[in-house]
C-alpha cells in the first residue's frame, strides 16, 4: 500500500501542485483546503505524513499539530512557512516536528525530504505493532512469559535476529538462555541452516578445542580420520556458544581471530577454512568482574556482545511463574499420560512466592516430580516438595517479635548468605543491596576473612 499524505494549505495552487508531484512518486495524496478540514481528515484516517502551511485561517500549522500531539496521532509533520516564519517553524520542529519547508517550494528538497519522514513514520508504526503483537503474547517459540521483561526479551530478539551482529546473552544458571539463542536462530534468515550448541565449561582446554575447531588425520595419537568443529558444522546457520567465559584464555585468542576473520585451521592443518556463521554466546558470570579477573577478554567480550541481551531471573518475572508452572504441568501430563486437574490453591500459592534459585529450570524439574509422585486428582504441596528438596524453611526467616532491628538485619543477612551458599552476587540481589555494600556488612558481620570466603 502506498504511503498516505496529506496536504493542508489554503492556497490552491500549492496545494494542488504538492498533490501532483508527490502523487506522481507514488504516494496516496489528499488534500485539505484550511487547518479545520485537515483535522476532520487526520480523526478519520492513518497518514504518514502531513504537510501543513504555517499560516491558514482558523487553525493554522502550529495548533493542528498541538492537536495531533495531545491525541496522540503518529504523523510526521512538515511544516510550510514563509521566510519571515522560519523561527515558528523551527521552535514546532523542537517541539516534535519532522521538519519544515520554506516557500516558495524546491521540489528537490521536496523529494528529498518526504520519503524520509515516510520512513520514520513506518519504523514507528512497525515498532508499535510489534508491541501490540507481543503485549498479548504467552509463548515466544519455546520461551514463555507474558511479563514485562519477557516482552522486552521478545522484541530484543525480533529486532536482533534478521542482523548479522553477534549477541551476547547474560543471565543466571536456568533462565533459558539457549532458548533465546534458539529463538533468535529461528527467526532469522539462517533459520534454514543449522543450530549448533557447545558447552565450553563441559570440556577441558585440549578436547574443546578440537570440539570447536576439529582435527586433521594424524593431528595427534588417535585421530585416525579427520573431523569438522563446530565452527564448520554451523557453517551457514548459528553457533551457539553457551558458558563462553569458562574458556581458558589460548583459546579464547583463537576463537576472537575466528569471530573477526570467519576463516580458522583445524588441529593439525594447514589450510584456512572459511565459514559463514552467527555467533551467538551465553554467560552466567558478572561481565565486569570476569572482565577484571582475566576469565574474559575484554576484546573478546566487545566482539561477542555487539548485541549484550540480559535475561532476568525467575524471581524478576514473578508475572510468569504461574504461567511455567501450568505450562509444565499440562506437558508431562500429557507425555506420561496422567490426569490431573492442576494445582492445588496452597500449592499454587507456593509457586507463586517461592524465589526459584534455580529459576526456570529449577521450576520445570519440580513440576515434573510432582506430577509422576502424585496420586491425587491435583498437586499438592506435599508433591511439590518431595524430598524436600523444595522447603518452606529455604524461603523463610522466623524473627521473634522483640527482636531488635539491628539483631533481624544480621538474621536476614547472614541467613541469605548461607542460603545461597556464600555467592555474594546472588545474596546481594536477593537482598535487593549493593553488592559492595553487602561485602563491608558481611565483613563487619563475620570478620573480613570469612567474608571473603
Amino acid at each position: 500500500m502506498p504511503a498516505r499524505i496529506l496536504i493542508a494549505d489554503d492556497e490552491p495552487h500549492i496545494s494542488d501542485g504538492l498533490q501532483m508531484l508527490l502523487a506522481e512518486d507514488g504516494f496516496d495524496v489528499a488534500v485539505a483546503a484550511d487547518g479545520g478540514a485537515a483535522w476532520d481528515l487526520i480523526k478519520g484516517g492513518s497518514f504518514a505524513v502531513v504537510l501543513a502551511d504555517l499560516r491558514m485561517p482558523e487553525v493554522d500549522g502550529l495548533e493542528l499539530f498541538s492537536r495531533m500531539r495531545e491525541a496522540g496521532v503518529d504523523s510526521e509533520m512538515v511544516i510550510i512557512t514563509g521566510k519571515g516564519s522560519v523561527d515558528t517553524a523551527k521552535e514546532a520542529m523542537r517541539q516534535g516536528a519532522y521538519d519544515y519547508l520554506e516557500k516558495p517550494l524546491k521540489i528537490d528538497r521536496l523529494r528529498e525530504l518526504i520519503p524520509k519522514a515516510v520512513e520514520k513514520f513506518q519504523v514507528k508504526e512497525s515498532n508499535r505493532r510489534l508491541q501490540e503483537r507481543l503485549r498479548g503474547l504467552t509463548r515466544f517459540g519455546d520461551l514463555i512469559g507474558q511479563s514485562e521483561e519477557m516482552r522486552d526479551i521478545y522484541a530484543m530478539i525480533e529486532a536482533a535476529a534478521p542482523t548479522t551482529a553477534s549477541i551476547l546473552i547474560v543471565g543466571e544458571s536456568g533462565t533459558g538462555k539457549e532458548l533465546v539463542a534458539r529463538a533468535i536462530h529461528n527467526k532469522s534468515g539462517r533459520k534454514k541452516g543449522p543450530f549448533v550448541a557447545i558447552n565450553c565449561a563441559a570440556f577441558p582446554r585440549e578436547i574443546l578445542e578440537n570440539e570447536l575447531f576439529g582435527h586433521e588425520k594424524g593431528a595427534f595419537t588417535g585421530a585416525l580420520n579427520e573431523k569438522p568443529g563446530c565452527f564448520e558444522l554451523a557453517d551457514g546457520g548459528t553457533l551457539f556458544l553457551d558458558e563462553v567465559a569458562e574458556m581458558e584464555p589460548d583459546i579464547q585468542v583463537k576463537l576472537l581471530r575466528a569471530l573477526e576473520e570467519r576463516t580458522f585451521r583445524r588441529l593439525g592443518g594447514k589450510k584456512e577454512i572459511m565459514v559463514d556463521i552467527r555467533v551467538v554466546a551465553a554467560t552466567n558470570k558478572n561481565i565486569q568482574k570476569a572482565i577484571e579477573k582475566g576469565d574474559l577478554r575484554e576484546d573478546l567480550y566487545h566482539r561477542l556482545a555487539v548485541i549484550p541481551l540480559y535475561l532476568p531471573p525467575l524471581r524478576d518475572r514473578r508475572g510468569d511463574v504461574s504461567i511455567l508452572a501450568e505450562n509444565f504441568l499440562r506437558r508431562y501430563a500429557d507425555a506420561n499420560n496422567k490426569v490431573v486437574e492442576g494445582f492445588s490453591p496452597e500449592t499454587l500459592q507456593f509457586i507463586n512466592e517461592y524465589r526459584w534459585p534455580g529459576n526456570v529450570r529449577e521450576l520445570k524439574n519440580a513440576v515434573e516430580r510432582a506430577l509422576i509422585l502424585t496420586r491425587g486428582p491435583s498437586i499438592t504441596l506435599a508433591d511439590l516438595r518431595a524430598h524436600e528438596l523444595i522447603t518452606t524453611e529455604d524461603r523463610e526467616i522466623r524473627i521473634p517479635v522483640g527482636t531488635s532491628l539491628e539483631q533481624a538485619d544480621r538474621t536476614l543477612i547472614l541467613k541469605t548468605f548461607s542460603f545461597v551458599n556464600g555467592d555474594h552476587q546472588k545474596a546481594a540481589s536477593l537482598l535487593g543491596m549493593d553488592e559492595n555494600k553487602l561485602r563491608i556488612q558481611l565483613s563487619s558481620l563475620l570478620g573480613t576473612e570469612a567474608a571473603s570466603v
